[in-house]
């Protein structure tokens, strides 16, 4: 996984009118947790933006005054209307206690369904992985080079060493479908023959 440097500062009033005030000022309101005591801070706006509006999977090395701590984003929340960043949860981890985290899904190869006319969908963007955050992968990368029309693959293909895949098995993550041309031209070759 990638590494995510951020810094935060200390905050020590917190409720309605104080999260208000600080967002205000382009700051979001931070909360760590997971291996000690609960630790408020914030992180500047744009800081935050570079860090969720990242396609890979980071583990984050925050500053927090003079302490330094690792941690993942557990929770993310959205303006309704703006889409703004209004709050972050961060958890803690270390080497021992395994988190779970959602990790983008990366086809790779070219599908035989769709040199024959088929389309690659991809069904499954984000999977959820249960694991010690050094042994979590940027993307799960997943070869679709063998697959025909009407072909897929599910959750239950899927093995990763050192995590376990939290979603269910039977979920289709990536499928050649077929299309109007993959369906003309299988007729075409049943006629011929």
């Amino acid at each position: 996984m990638k590494t995510f440097q951020l810094n935060g500062e200390l905050r020590s009033e917190h409720g309605k009118k104080a999260t208000k005030s600080v967002r205000k000022g382009e700051l979001v309101p931070c909360n760590l947790y997971g291996l000690g005591e609960n630790v408020l801070f914030t992180v500047l706006e744009k800081d935050a933006q570079k860090l969720i509006y990242s396609p890979d999977t980071s583990v984050v090395e925050l500053t927090i005054g003079k302490k330094s701590k690792k941690a993942v984003v557990k929770e993310c929340q959205f303006h309704p209307v703006t889409d703004r960043i209004i709050h972050l949860d961060f958890l803690e981890v270390n080497e021992k206690k395994p988190v779970t985290v959602e990790i983008p899904v990366k086809l790779q190869g070219h599908a035989e369904g769709v040199k024959l006319g088929g389309k690659l969908s991809l069904e499954k963007r984000k999977l959820k992985v249960k694991g010690v955050y050094t042994a979590i992968p940027e993307r799960i990368e997943i070869d679709v080079t063998e697959l025909g029309i009407g072909k897929k693959i599910t959750v239950g293909d899927i093995q990763i060493k050192g995590l376990e895949l939290m979603n269910p098995k039977d979920v289709c993550v990536a499928q050649v479908k077929a299309t109007r041309a993959s369906s003309s031209a299988a007729a075409a070759t049943t006629s011929a023959e």
